[in-house]
């Protein structure tokens, strides 16, 4: 209810404050434009400097991750790659000329 009580008011001053704000609005747009310009400038100059960068990291984390996760095994490869080796020398060829 008081909000309709105060609509006239506040329609009346506002109204009136946004056209006296108005020149002042009109002589700061040129630098909001320029603001404006200069950060999609820099934004389209350093984004690709960060994805390629963002890229780079997670490859190398994947790379560390795997590394990390893989050198637990090494010793059983070792022992398969021993046995394979033994299993090679100990076996005959499957056929001479």
């Amino acid at each position: 209810m008081f909000f309709l009580l105060t609509l006239p008011f506040r329609l009346f001053f506002g109204l009136l404050f946004g056209i006296l704000c108005l020149p002042f609005a009109l002589l700061f747009f040129p630098f909001f434009l320029l603001r404006m310009l200069i950060k999609t400038t820099v934004a389209l100059v350093v984004l690709p400097i960060v994805l390629v960068t963002a890229f780079i990291g997670v490859a190398i984390a994947v790379f560390a991750v795997g590394f990390a996760l893989l050198v637990p095994l090494l010793p059983i490869l070792a022992l398969v790659a021993l046995v394979v080796v033994i299993v090679k020398l100990a076996s005959r060829p499957a056929y001479a000329r």
